[in-house]
């Protein structure tokens, strides 16, 4: 029989490009201004789950191929380590890909890719189960290529007795193309109130001159 623990330690799992798109979808924001400390306590506020830790997952441009973002979350992520918020970065890979014009000509265009961004946070999703580190994951991401971890985590919570709980969370307005979870998961919906109590004020751009 698997009991339900009472006090029901948590580690949050960011994707924070998937985060980022997901709020500019719900609420028209046009960059990161999420504060990932914030909106982890958020969700975990109810008092049921005992924040464990948090991590945070990200592409970002190499200096040479946009400076601006480069600069942007180096800084930001800068600022969760001293926060004590353990993240993981990987360089986009920039790849041509069709558009269509106004005009109804096409027209080619670098556009930055993620790479093994979702194999990491479903890697790190099934280990951190397997250690007992924590007994809900709060995923916020849609990504639907994190299903087979998740069904790895009902896997281990099945064969090793123990309650474990997955969770996506994800922002969620009228306007969002995407108003579904990752399959397998309970879906915590991010509204804007909740949103705008988590934004980061701090600025990280660049300071004029650099």
């Amino acid at each position: 029989m698997i009991i339900e623990p009472g006090k029901k330690r948590a580690v949050v799992f960011i994707d924070g490009q998937n985060l980022f798109h997901a709020a500019k979808d719900a609420f028209g924001y046009r960059h990161p201004n999420f504060d990932v400390k914030k909106l982890s306590e958020k969700l975990c506020e109810p008092g049921t789950y005992v924040l464990q830790e948090i991590r945070f997952y990200t592409g970002m441009p190499d200096k040479q191929d946009n400076p601006f973002w480069n600069c942007f979350w180096s800084a930001k992520l800068g600022h969760m380590g001293k926060q004590g918020i353990w993240t993981f970065s990987r360089p986009l890979r920039y790849r041509p890909q069709s558009i269509v014009l106004p005009d109804g000509l096409t027209s080619s265009v670098l556009v930055g890719q993620e790479k093994g961004i979702d194999i990491r946070i479903a890697l790190d999703i099934v280990r951190l189960a397997r250690q007992g580190i924590y007994d809900v994951g709060i995923v916020l991401s849609q990504d639907q290529d994190l299903t087979e971890a998740v069904d790895e985590v009902k896997a281990i919570s099945r064969d090793s007795s123990r309650w474990l709980r997955l969770e996506s969370a994800f922002p969620d307005s009228p306007a969002s193309k995407n108003r579904r979870g990752i399959n397998g998961t309970a879906w915590v919906k991010i509204d804007k109130k909740l949103y705008d109590a988590c934004i980061d004020t701090t600025d990280y751009r660049a300071p004029k001159g650099n």
